[in-house]
C-alpha cells in the first residue's frame, strides 16, 4: 500500500501544479514559470530521476542481438537496428547472470523463474499454492524507499493479463510467471493492462464517486479530460511565460492525442488470447498499439511526477502469443523452442526486433518530452531485457539486457559494456539503486556494483 500523501500548500503555484475538473486532477509537467526564483545549480540538483524496467519472454535470438564489439563506435545488429535514433542514449550490456533462475535442484520451471527472478535475484519457492515465495524486486526497494514523494510509489504496467493462482509452469504458481515486481518475499503486485484505466487512474483526484461520475459523462458526451480542466487551462495560461505556455500547449496535446488514439482503440478492442478473461474497453486489437499505448502511460506518468517507478511487462512469461502483425501465426513459446530449424530462429529474432521498435518508441516519446535543462531520457534510467537467454537452451548466463538513458547524468551510454562470466544481474540492480539515491545492502544474490557504468 502507498503512503498517505501529504497535504500541500495551495495558496501559491508550484512546478507539479495540477489543473483540476470534475473528477480529475491533471498533474502538469516542469514548468519554470511556477517555480519560485532559484539557481541554475539548485535546480539541476532538484531535477528527480525516474528509473523503468521491462521485461520481454522466451529470451532473444543472440546471434542477431549481441554487437561484435565493445566499447564506443559499435554496431547495432539486426535485432537493435531500430534503436539507432537513440544509439547515444543506449548501453548495452552482455555478460550478466541470473543464477536463482536455474532450477538448482528444483527441475523444470524455467519460464516461471525467469520472471519472476527478473526483478528479485532470489530462488522462488517450487510450489503452486498460496505459499509463495520469492524476493523484493529492485523497484520496490526504490520504491519504499523513495515512493513517498509522488501520488504513486511505483506503477506496475503489463500487456497481457493472467492468473494470479493456480499452475502455470511445471508446479510454479502463475503468480511467478505473471508477475515481475514482488513488495515483500510473498507478495507480488498486479499490474494493469488496460491503457485507459490507467489513464483514468493518473488522472483521477481520489474521489472515486466523482470520478465515475466524471467518466460516466466523458464517455457519454465524448468528450476530452481536458474539456472538464479547461476553465483551469485558461487561468493557468496567464501566470505562463511564452516558452512554458509551449510547453503546456505541446503537453495538452499530446493528452489529447492519447485519447483519441484510446478512442479508436475501443472501437475495436477485441484480442485473442489463450486466457478466458473479459477484455476491458480500451484494449487495442493491434499488439503494437497496445504496447505504445501502455508506454504512453509511462511517460505520462513520469512527465506529470506521478511516480518515478515504473515495470512493464510487454507479455507473460511463457507466452505463446502469436504476431500476425509482422506476419508470424506461430505462437512465441513454440517457435523458442526452436531445435536449431533456421526458419524458426529467423521468425525469433524478427519477434524480437518487433519488441525492441516497441521499445525505441518508448525512448524516442521520452527523449522527444523537455523536462528542465534537458528532456526525460537524460533524468531516467530505462533497463529492459528478459531472464532467459536463448529460449531453446532456457539458460540464464549471458543475458540480453539494454539500459536507456542518462540517469541524471550518471550512466556512460553510447558504449556496449561486456561483464565478466556469472557476474550478478543483481550487482547491476545495486549500481542503479546506489544512482537512484537509494542504495541497499544487497539485493536478491548480488556481490557489489556493477563496474563501468559510470562516467
Amino acid at each position: 500500500m502507498n503512503p498517505p500523501r501529504q497535504k500541500r500548500n495551495r495558496s501559491s503555484l508550484t512546478r507539479r501544479n495540477a489543473l483540476r475538473g470534475l473528477g480529475l486532477s491533471l498533474s502538469l509537467p516542469w514548468l519554470e514559470s511556477l517555480a519560485p526564483v532559484a539557481s541554475a545549480a539548485a535546480a539541476a540538483a532538484a531535477r528527480p530521476s525516474r528509473m523503468a524496467f521491462i521485461f520481454v519472454p522466451n529470451g532473444v535470438h543472440l546471434p542477431s542481438w549481441t554487437p561484435e564489439t565493445e566499447g564506443y563506435g559499435f554496431e547495432l545488429p539486426y535485432t537493435l537496428k531500430p534503436l539507432q535514433p537513440v544509439l547515444d542514449d543506449l548501453l548495452v550490456i552482455s555478460g550478466l547472470t541470473h543464477d536463482k533462475g536455474r532450477a538448482n535442484g528444483d527441475g523444470p520451471g524455467d519460464h516461471a523463474r525467469s520472471a519472476s527472478v527478473f526483478l528479485t535475484g532470489a530462488q522462488p519457492r517450487k510450489t503452486s499454492g498460496a505459499d509463495i515465495r520469492s524476493g523484493i524486486s529492485v523497484d520496490q526497494a526504490a520504491a519504499q524507499a523513495a515512493g513517498h514523494a509522488t501520488r504513486f510509489a511505483s506503477l506496475e504496467l503489463g500487456c497481457e493479463s493472467g492468473r494470479g493462482a493456480g499452475s502455470c509452469d511445471s508446479g510454479y504458481s502463475c503468480a511467478y510467471s505473471n508477475s515481475i515486481s514482488w513488495s515483500s518475499e510473498a507478495t507480488p503486485l498486479g499490474k494493469e493492462i488496460n491503457p485507459r484505466s490507467t489513464f483514468e487512474r493518473l488522472f483521477a483526484n481520489g474521489q472515486s464517486a466523482e470520478m465515475d461520475k466524471s467518466q460516466e459523462l466523458r464517455l457519454k458526451l465524448r468528450k476530452s479530460v481536458l474539456d472538464f480542466v479547461s476553465e483551469d487551462a485558461n487561468r493557468l495560461q496567464k501566470k505562463l511565460g511564452v516558452s512554458d505556455r509551449q510547453k503546456l500547449d505541446q503537453y495538452l496535446t499530446g493528452v489529447r492525442e492519447i485519447e483519441r488514439r484510446m478512442e479508436s482503440a475501443s472501437d475495436s478492442s477485441t484480442i485473442e488470447t489463450d486466457v478466458d478473461y473479459p477484455t476491458p474497453e480500451g484494449i487495442p486489437e493491434d499488439y503494437g498499439q497496445h504496447i505504445r499505448l501502455m508506454c504512453d502511460m509511462l511517460v505520462l506518468a513520469f512527465q506529470t511526477d506521478s511516480t518515478r517507478i515504473s515495470t512493464m511487462m510487454f507479455a507473460n512469461a511463457g507466452s505463446n502469443r502469436s504476431y500476425k502483425q509482422i506476419n508470424i501465426n506461430d505462437g512465441h513459446h513454440e517457435l523458442s523452442h526452436h531445435g536449431g530449424d533456421a526458419k524458426k530462429q529467423a521468425k525469433i529474432r524478427d519477434i524480437n526486433r518487433f519488441h525492441i521498435q516497441q521499445f525505441s518508441y518508448l525512448l524516442q516519446k521520452m527523449k522527444a518530452t523537455p523536462d528542465g535543462e534537458g528532456n526525460l531520457l537524460d533524468h531516467s534510467t530505462i533497463c529492459y531485457g528478459s531472464g532467459l537467454s536463448d529460449g531453446n537452451r532456457h539458460n540464464n548466463e549471458n543475458l540480453p539486457v539494454l539500459l536507456a538513458g542518462g540517469g541524471n547524468g550518471a550512466i556512460d551510454t553510447g558504449r556496449h559494456l561486456r561483464a565478466r562470466s556469472e557476474t550478478p544481474m543483481c550487482n547491476l540492480f545495486m549500481s542503479l539503486l546506489d544512482h537512484f539515491g537509494t542504495p541497499v545492502d544487497y539485493i536478491g544474490d548480488s556481490t557489489g556494483q556493477l563496474p563501468g557504468l559510470s562516467l
